[in-house]
């Protein structure tokens, strides 16, 4: 790249965004920021009691998020992110917001937080959307990938998370200025060699 670049992942669980980023790593020779998930403490407490965790890992999700932008700020060559710091207030808050598991008053707080922290952070170059026709490829992905900790996430409650994705792209480019584009992972297999390359492809021109 001729200047830096950051660009980020977004999707639905399961839908291949660390596939992508590692794939735009790679070919690109960005630095690769991973989703915080591994060593996450309170991931598992969540799937097993969300009412009672929800808030507490969002507010863990935005730390951690943070964190990424600003040391993406200090890094001198390009970067990738495996997922995007937007989809924590417009689609997971709101969702289990509206599924009951986070108060009003949690919610309140938790964009007041997100407010605050996203002020001064850098923002993306460009959003790689992955888009996915039916919610069996997440459920068949999350499978086989087999994070012993999403083996109950409910086709229901992806459904769910699908519908507040229907609106994302709209809200990146209005609301937030970032540049979006979308890419149907149902329709092309990334992890095939055709596939990575048409991928790899619509990024290269999206970036340049």
């Amino acid at each position: 790249m001729a200047k830096k670049v950051f660009v980020t992942l977004a999707g639905n669980i399961g839908c291949g965004k660390t596939t992508a980023a590692k794939l735009i790593s790679q070919h690109f020779g960005f630095e690769l920021f991973d989703e915080p998930v591994i060593d996450n403490p309170f991931l598992s407490k969540y799937y097993a009691d969300m009412k009672r965790w929800s808030f507490t890992l969002q507010m863990e999700f935005l730390i951690r998020r943070i964190e990424h932008h600003e040391l993406i700020r200090t890094v001198p060559k390009s970067c990738v992110q495996d997922r995007s710091l937007y989809e924590d207030p417009e689609i997971f808050a709101k969702y289990l917001h509206g599924l009951g598991n986070m108060t009003d008053d949690e919610l309140k707080l938790y964009f007041e937080y997100f407010e605050r922290l996203n002020h001064e952070i850098i923002h993306p170059d460009l959003i790689v959307y992955l888009e996915v026709d039916h919610v069996s490829i997440l459920t068949e992905r999350i499978r086989k990938r087999g994070r012993k900790e999403e083996q109950g996430i409910s086709q229901q409650f992806l459904q769910g998370l699908g519908g507040y994705y229907m609106s994302f792209p709209q809200v990146c480019q209005q609301k937030y200025g970032v540049t979006l584009i979308t890419f149907n992972v149902s329709a092309t297999d990334i992890r095939s060699k055709a596939g990575r390359d048409e991928f790899i492809s619509v990024v290269e021109k999206a970036i340049q």
